[in-house]
C-alpha cells in the first residue's frame, strides 16, 4: 500500500524560531520605556493571536483593562499581582475572553510569556483609553528602537 502524501500544499509554510537573548529584539513600551519591555515572538495576522515575552521591571502597572480574547499567562521569573492572586515563577493563568480586572503590578522584577487571542481594552473611570492588538504590538517592534539598538 503506497505512502499517504502528507506533504504541505503550502511549500513556503515555516517554523518560527526566536532564540533567547537579553536584549535582541525586545523594545521599551512607549508608555513606560524605564519599566516595561516587550518582545514579539510571533503574531498570526490571520487569527489576531500573539505571543509576546514581557518584562516587567518592579513596580511597573499595567492600567485595569478587559480582555477581547482569551490569554495564557505563564510566569518565568518574578512575581505579578492580578486581581486577589500573586503569580510567581511557575505559575500559569488563563483568562477567559471578557474578563475584566484591575492593574496588575510587577512586585518584583518579572518576564512572563503572554498570549493573548484578541485584542486588549484599557479604561479608567471616564472610559476607554484604547486597546491593543497584535497590530499595535507589531507597529512598535517595527518602529521603536530595540534595547540593542538604543543610544545612550
Amino acid at each position: 500500500m503506497p505512502l499517504q502524501n502528507i506533504a504541505p500544499l503550502n511549500p513556503t509554510l515555516m517554523d518560527t524560531l526566536v532564540k533567547h537573548s537579553d536584549t535582541e529584539g525586545w523594545y521599551p513600551d512607549p508608555n513606560d520605556p524605564e519599566r516595561s519591555f516587550t518582545k514579539v515572538l510571533w503574531a498570526g495576522h490571520e487569527s489576531g493571536r500573539l505571543a509576546v515575552l514581557f518584562r516587567w521591571l518592579k513596580g511597573f502597572q499595567a492600567p485595569p483593562h478587559k480582555h477581547i480574547g482569551a490569554s495564557h499567562t505563564w510566569i518565568i521569573k518574578g512575581k505579578l499581582k492580578v486581581r486577589d492572586a500573586t503569580l510567581e515563577a511557575g505559575d500559569y493563568v488563563y483568562e477567559p475572553n471578557g474578563m475584566i480586572h484591575g492593574a496588575t503590578t510587577a512586585l518584583e522584577d518579572t518576564e512572563y510569556l503572554f498570549i493573548m487571542e484578541g485584542a486588549i481594552l484599557f479604561f479608567d473611570d471616564d472610559g476607554i483609553l484604547g486597546y491593543e492588538s497584535w497590530e499595535e504590538y507589531i507597529r512598535q517592534s517595527q518602529t521603536v528602537p530595540h534595547l540593542g539598538e538604543r543610544r545612550v
